[in-house]
């Protein structure tokens, strides 16, 4: 077919029911193509329909030269709500992505400081030279373990499932984190998602000891040691030098407004537990 014939605007409209990955390679196909897939009207189709109210939260405002320059700014992780959050969209599919930080958190007696430590950028720059927040919070001493976090649906992307990641790390005096399991949980309004995770260190060889977590459905079996789980899962070690521990996952259809539940607990023992780090928790989506 002889794209000189078709309307730009027609080959705009039709390009915009594709995808920003697919919308990328047809503009190098030919300089037709590219007017059309680089145009406004394609790229406000791959923004979140919520982007103007996004760009309101920034705390730094955002310059932009046209649709798709915004979408590519968009895909670099950009702090909202004061700080206290950070927003970024997939650059192949437009889904939209967050990371709550330790103070967007609701862990109990974190305020108590002879639980729990806040640790600013001033007074830790050790831990805090990988952080993406300018603070994190970290567990001195405590036998009820209880971190959890809230998000509306509408804040997401809809028609997309996602995981629910609490980023963790473990000091070198960590102790009484895997003497018995947390719980891990993640409920959107009917539906609920159970497991448990131990946290624990594990050696790597000749390698420093580095912090994981083992993670096992609560109904597949209930041992009192994580090695001695069969089938048992190790969290990611991040990147970024983080660990991240799956807390659960659900799929967003966008029709109601509902609130995501998420929680890592371990209340029933009485024994001391502390030096689990908690930066914060990531919302992403899953690779479909």
């Amino acid at each position: 077919m002889n794209l000189d014939f078709l309307d730009e605007d027609c080959l705009s409209h039709i390009l915009s029911f594709t995808s920003p990955r697919d919308a990328t390679c047809v503009s190098l196909v030919s300089p037709v193509l590219r007017s059309s897939a680089d145009s406004d009207k394609v790229w406000d189709k791959f923004l979140p329909h919520d982007y103007q109210d996004i760009l309101s939260r920034l705390i730094s405002p955002l310059e932009y030269s046209s649709k798709k320059d915004l979408f590519l700014r968009l895909c670099n992780p950009h702090f909202v709500d004061g700080g206290r959050k950070i927003f970024s969209i997939e650059k192949a599919t437009g889904k939209k992505r967050y990371m709550l930080s330790a103070r967007e958190l609701s862990i109990t007696w974190a305020d108590h400081p002879l639980y729990w430590c806040w640790k600013p950028l001033s007074q830790s720059r050790l831990i805090l030279s990988q952080s993406r927040f300018s603070e994190v919070v970290e567990l001195r001493t405590i036998c009820w373990l209880e971190i959890k976090a809230k998000i509306n649906t509408k804040m997401l992307s809809p028609r997309t499932q996602y995981g629910a990641y609490l980023i963790m790390k473990l000091a070198d005096r960590a102790y009484g984190l895997d003497t018995l399991p947390s719980e891990v949980s993640l409920e959107v309004g009917n539906f609920k998602s159970q497991g448990v995770a131990y946290l624990r260190r594990k050696v790597k060889h000749k390698q420093a000891l580095k912090g994981v977590c083992i993670l096992n459905r609560i109904d597949r079996i209930a041992a009192p040691r994580a090695d001695e789980i069969q089938g048992s899962i190790p969290c990611r070690e991040r990147e970024d030098g983080w660990i991240e521990i799956k807390l659960g996952s659900f799929y967003n259809d966008g029709s109601d407004d509902k609130d995501v539940k998420m929680c890592l607990k371990e209340v029933t023992g009485e024994h001391l537990k502390g030096g689990l780090i908690v930066e914060g928790l990531e919302l992403r989506p899953k690779p479909s």
